[in-house]
């Protein structure tokens, strides 16, 4: 399955420099790729500004992926995405508050979302950890929804001071990339490599935490330290790709059960680099069929994400009640 996973991560990304407005022949997408000679305008088109998107729907698709494997493995519940920590929310509000308050420095757009998304995740991270039953999974939880709720009705505050700027904001409320070049990438990519290497150490962890929280302290395993260093490695991920590509909805929490359900496993050790090869293909593909169904008007690829996502969710809830 990862063999397949890779190889649909590959034959995306092609598709992905290949179509849009304008359809670039495979032969000279691979050229410019290797330094042949292409005209001018296939260079430009391939080179400067979709193999940047290309790589950023990697990147962001990747992290999504294993932010929610690593909040399902965390809770020990199938409903955790991104959401639950609030990071959505906070990068809704960051953006939000740039674009509309101060939209001379939208330069700062991916920071500000960053900035918040990872506020909001501290916040609902104190809150859960004080006071009786701390770092238990229902207090997580709620504190995750009061959080988010209080960023959302921020967010909500904003738009209203501020309706004749509104426009601006839907492409990132929406969720979707850009062909801005390597600059946002280059200000998030520490944050991006930080949650990638926490993931990586997490994955034996939580295979020892899904064994119940009795039998993972037998083994040496902190079960409330491994819950909060997940947690905390899910909202890098989730704020730095919310920083680059809006409030991207669901595909934290389809593609982790796309993994388990395809392969037959829920052990760490591979759901959570499967979920970050099948979350890159995933919106590689959204980015692309976003970018050719109406061109040429580009689509937020956001509303794709949701249409795959919604009734697996519904599914989901109704197995789960």
């Amino acid at each position: 399955m990862i063999f397949g996973l890779s190889v649909a991560v590959v034959v995306a990304a092609v598709a992905s420099l290949a179509f849009g407005a304008v359809r670039v022949p495979f032969g000279d997408v691979v050229e410019a790729l290797s330094g042949g000679e292409v005209p001018d305008a296939a260079w430009k088109i391939v080179v400067d500004l979709r193999l940047p998107r290309s790589v950023e729907a990697i990147v962001v698709g990747a992290a999504l992926g294993v932010a929610g494997a690593l909040l399902q493995g965390a809770l020990s519940n199938p409903l955790a995405s991104p959401d639950i920590v609030g990071v959505t929310g906070g990068a809704g509000f960051g953006a939000v508050l740039i674009l509309l308050v101060v939209p001379s420095q939208v330069a700062l757009l991916p920071l500000g979302a960053l900035f918040f998304g990872l506020l909001a995740a501290l916040l609902v991270f104190a809150v859960a950890w004080s006071g009786a039953g701390r770092g238990s999974v229902g207090k997580l939880i709620l504190a995750g929804i009061a959080i988010g709720a209080l960023f959302g009705a921020g967010t909500t505050a904003i738009l209203t001071a501020y309706p004749d700027r509104v426009p601006s904001v839907l492409f990132f409320i929406a969720g979707g990339l850009t062909s801005d070049g390597w600059h946002d990438l280059g200000a998030v990519w520490p944050y991006f490599a930080a949650g990638f290497v926490c993931a990586v150490c997490l994955t034996r962890p939580l295979d020892r935490l899904a064994l119940g929280d009795e039998v993972a302290a037998s083994l040496g395993t902190k079960p409330r330290t491994i819950r909060l260093l997940a947690g905390v490695a899910a909202a890098l991920l989730a704020a730095a790709a919310a920083s680059l590509a809006g409030l991207l909805a669901f595909l934290g929490l389809i593609v982790p059960h796309f993994v388990r359900m395809a392969a037959g496993t829920a052990t760490n050790t591979f759901v959570v680099p499967a979920s970050a090869l099948a979350g890159a293909a995933l919106l590689l593909a959204g980015d692309t069929l976003a970018r050719v169904v109406a061109a040429p008007v580009e689509l937020p690829v956001g509303p794709f994400m949701v249409l795959l996502g919604v009734p697996y969710f519904l599914y989901l809830l109704r197995g789960a009640v």
